[in-house]
């Protein structure tokens, strides 16, 4: 992967946010590999394609590129949040690349990826609408939060200025990638539990430690009323799907 993006071929644009986009968008083009197989580059889309940038030919996954010169912080800017809520709510969110790029040099400092079936209606955070006299008000903008994403589902391919290798980028999307069966409704739930079980920063852990953060899951989830069984419910089914073992009754053990 080379982390020196070329500015030649923005040459003829004149606005900040056209040149980022173009330089980003052809730098993709030549460095981004799919993370869900082999494939060692991807095909750009067609341009103003919606939602996507990018997808593999082979697996046929859609991706998409979101680039900023400022380093990612807690939350990164999207598009609508009804449209976002939406896509995720019928299962249409594409995975998402994050770049953040150096702008005096024009190199890639980080690269984040965050697998399309980790993003939940707990990790979209509405922006405040627009005023009544913007071109477009009361629209309504939404952010991602990336602290409510699960650890595991935030994937360097770049950190510091440091090429991730692919093969360790392949194996972290692996570890996770049973959740993508996962139906949407359930999805969201069982990812929550499992950022506050990463959260907790320990290999073994028990009921008792996840249940402090049940006021927290509360709010996320209003509609249930019986969020302890609910936590018990989501805590076997990442069993089940290799994340965790059961050591015991409410004790667990983190794998990987």
């Amino acid at each position: 992967m080379n982390l020196s993006m070329a500015t030649d071929l923005a040459i003829n644009y004149k606005s900040p946010a056209q040149i980022a986009r173009v330089v980003s968008e052809a730098w993709g083009g030549t460095n981004l590999y799919c993370p869900n197989c082999d494939t060692s580059c991807l095909s750009a889309t067609p341009v103003n394609t919606a939602v996507y940038d990018y997808l593999c030919l082979v697996c046929r996954q859609h991706f998409q590129l979101k680039c900023m010169s400022a380093p990612i912080g807690r939350r990164i800017m999207d598009a609508a949040y009804n449209t976002m809520m939406r896509a995720i709510n019928e299962d249409r969110v594409p995975n998402l690349f994050a770049l953040h790029y150096e702008r005096s040099s024009w190199t890639v400092k980080n690269l984040l990826l965050i697998p399309h079936f980790a993003l939940s209606s707990s990790a979209i955070q509405a922006r405040t609408a627009l005023s009544s006299v913007a071109r477009r008000a009361g629209w309504i903008g939404c952010f991602i939060v990336l602290e409510n994403i699960p650890g595991d589902a935030r994937i360097h391919l770049v950190k510091d200025g440091v090429v991730v290798p692919s093969a360790q980028v392949r194996d972290c999307y692996a570890r996770i990638r049973p959740l993508e069966k996962v139906p949407v409704k359930e999805r969201g739930w069982m990812l929550d539990v499992l950022r506050v079980v990463q959260a907790l920063g320990k290999r073994e852990f028990t009921n008792g430690e996840v249940y402090r953060f049940a006021p927290e899951l509360e709010k996320l989830h209003p509609e249930n009323r019986h969020v302890r069984d609910k936590i018990r419910q989501q805590l076997q089914f990442l069993r089940d799907r290799g994340l965790l073992t059961q050591v015991e009754r409410g004790v667990w053990r983190v794998e990987g």
